[in-house]
């Protein structure tokens, strides 16, 4: 039996999921006619206290668009160096938004307003616009860290100060959420754009929700349409989403409680150099001097456990709802007992 710890994206629907996707009330979603869609576009709205929302493919696509809305073209976005949607969405910004990026370090990828006002550029026609900041919630690279809402709300408020927009890649935003203890209801406040990915820790097979204003999301269902992310009869996958938010969120708890059960036993280990403080599904760690990061994903390979790398060094564990807890005793043993 292999277990997947490559990503929380490998999940499989629930029976339960899946009997719900079966019976979803759908319809033509590009003319607005599917119901199960509205639900869940509404559903995510209200929860989040945002106006309005759109149902994407993916959290790539929702993150590309709300870029798309809040620039134009000779504009900069300002992110962490590690963000997804400077590292992970193939240039978008560049192509889709003729952007330029400022690329700014933060403390595993999170920002403070004392790192980000000094790079807001002034008017002057050699700089381009400073005209949008994104946040990514939990940090992908940073080990799944977290941004609480007191951080939020001071980048916030320098960005208001600055006319800026605020654009938040929370494609992990649950696990986040139910880490801190932060409520849903308090972000829409500080964002003027919020991505929700659905098929990461909440477990559903695709999709992503695009959050904004009536007026924002108006002119991204156009930007949707021009990427090609019209689909029609989508109730079906909007039908996990819902599914997913109503059952899986709580229990993102326990995905946690594994992660740093994993990061216990590695530190453990001869091969292990170092590991990332753990706050909710993702494990990174070092390979100790004298050990190859992808000699050690081969290795733990070998014995049905699968990982990857994301450096030379570094090893990636990602908790999930399809990983139980007799899975996580099967692994540390796997860890503690690893000859390489």
């Amino acid at each position: 039996m292999k277990i997947d710890f490559r990503s929380d994206t490998v999940t499989k629907p629930t029976p339960e999921m899946l009997a719900a996707m079966m019976s979803a009330k759908v319809g033509d979603d590009v003319y607005g006619e599917d119901e199960t869609v509205n639900e869940l576009e509404h559903k995510l709205a209200s929860m989040f206290h945002m106006e309005a929302g759109l149902f994407c493919p993916s959290g790539t696509m929702t993150n590309q668009i709300a870029i798309k809305c809040f620039t134009q073209p000779m504009d900069e976005v300002i992110c962490d160096q590690t963000a997804h949607v400077y590292r992970y969405e193939g240039g978008g910004i560049a192509y889709n938004s003729m952007a330029s990026v400022r690329l700014l370090h933060g403390q595993r990828g999170i920002l403070t307003p004392e790192m980000i006002e000094p790079e807001v550029n002034e008017e002057n026609i050699h700089y381009p616009k400073s005209s949008l900041v994104v946040l990514e919630n939990t940090v992908n690279k940073g080990g799944g860290k977290c941004y609480t809402l007191d951080q939020i709300a001071a980048i916030h408020h320098l960005c208001a100060v600055k006319g800026i927009k605020l654009h938040l890649d929370g494609a992990r935003l649950f696990n986040a959420l139910v880490a801190t203890g932060d409520r849903a209801s308090d972000y829409g406040q500080y964002f003027d754009g919020i991505s929700i990915c659905l098929s990461k820790g909440l477990g559903a097979p695709v999709g992503s929700v695009l959050l904004g204003s009536a007026a924002m999301i108006k002119q991204a269902k156009r930007v949707r349409k021009v990427l090609g992310g019209g689909m029609r009869q989508a109730g079906f996958l909007a039908a996990a989403g819902i599914y997913a938010l109503d059952h899986h969120v709580q229990r993102l708890a326990e995905d946690h409680q594994h992660a740093k059960a994993l990061a216990a036993a590695l530190t453990e280990t001869n091969y292990v150099e170092s590991v990332m403080p753990v706050e909710t599904n993702i494990v990174l760690f070092d390979v100790a001097k004298g050990f190859k990061a992808d000699e050690v994903v081969h290795a733990l390979g070998k014995k049905g456990i699968l990982c990857n790398t994301t450096s030379n060094k570094t090893i990636r564990l990602v908790t999930h709802l399809d990983i139980s807890a007799a899975m996580i005793d099967q692994t540390i043993d796997v860890i503690s007992k690893l000859a390489i």
